[in-house]
């Protein structure tokens, strides 16, 4: 199946309580590629590519978070896929 990419934000108590570093063990257990980094506004925002299913996870992942987090929304759309990326940032 071919890999698809995209792009997310993650609005609500998400900076000071470990999203990023939640995020990017979630999306190494999954094997899913991108990064994510803290946003001015105070929202988390990232990139990641997987398959289908790993990005349905990965998502809901995000609409989770770590348990000092508050998540009030993720909004992610599709976007062009990267080649040659191999791990997930934070």
């Amino acid at each position: 199946m071919a890999p698809k990419r995209i792009q997310y934000k993650v609005e609500g108590q998400v900076q000071g309580v470990n999203f990023r570093s939640y995020t990017r063990r979630q999306a190494q257990g999954l094997g899913v590629t991108g990064f994510v980094k803290n946003v001015e506004d105070g929202s988390v925002q990232g990139e990641a590519q997987g398959t289908d299913e790993q990005l349905k996870e990965f998502i809901q992942h995000l609409n989770k978070g770590p348990q000092a987090a508050i998540v009030n929304g993720v909004e992610h759309s599709e976007i062009e896929t990267k080649e040659g990326e191999s791990s997930f940032s934070d």
